[in-house]
């Protein structure tokens, strides 16, 4: 079973590949290392490889592979980059920056059960002493390992954070979906130029995410 499983996966990583939307030697790596299925109930192992989002539990969702690929990508993570992300679901984007920035890797998650069971998969996956989930609002970021060189939302925001802007470095970049509440965001990529929070924003095209809840979202 894990052997078509994985094989399964490897034809979908080869055909984000052909569609450049895996761009990075890096990024195909983690993908072949990190396989989505297991991130997902045991019921849904066998739909992991297909290219749409996926239940977990709480009523959220595992990001479909190419949206993950894409913000991965932007994010143009290093080794040695420490990076917060926000919205640890199931636990696989951490895995995936884990396994692309080769050190600890910091994730808030606001649902107590998504948080355990997002444990559980990294424990399964190895994972487990680098990927540190913390239970809180993420629109408040982690400020005890700030400042981050990247900090990455995989939520849709009604605007920036300003705390999570607060604890870049200067240089680093954020990426979060911002705009309505429901199904209709665009993907920002903001960079902060200076201490003083000033920050040069690109955007990058719409995208659906569940929606950023907190004091500094919804």
């Amino acid at each position: 079973m894990e052997g078509e499983l994985y094989l399964k996966w490897v034809r979908r990583v080869e055909a984000l590949e052909r569609e450049g939307i895996i761009k990075s030697r890096q990024v195909k790596e983690a993908f072949l290392k990190v396989p989505r299925y297991k991130f997902v109930s045991e019921e849904n192992k066998q739909w992991a490889h297909i290219d749409e989002p996926l239940p977990i539990p709480a009523g959220q969702t595992i990001s479909a592979p190419h949206m993950v690929a894409i913000m991965l990508e932007l994010a143009k993570l290093e080794e040695g980059m420490r990076v917060l992300e926000i919205g640890t679901g199931s636990g696989w984007n951490a895995a995936l920056i884990a396994e692309l920035v080769k050190t600890d890797v910091y994730t808030v998650e606001r649902i107590p059960e998504l948080a355990e069971f997002a444990r559980k998969n990294l424990e399964r996956a190895g994972y487990e002493n680098r990927v540190h989930v913390i239970l809180g609002d993420g629109t408040n970021g982690f400020p005890p390992k700030a400042p981050y060189d990247r900090i990455i939302v995989t939520a849709g925001a009604p605007k920036v954070p300003e705390p999570l802007v607060e604890q870049l470095r200067v240089g680093g970049k954020l990426l979060i979906p911002v705009g309505s509440y429901h199904l209709w965001q665009e993907l920002l990529e903001v960079v902060k130029l200076d201490e003083r929070g000033r920050r040069r924003i690109i955007k990058h095209g719409g995208v659906a995410f569940v929606p950023l809840v907190g004091e500094h979202g919804w």
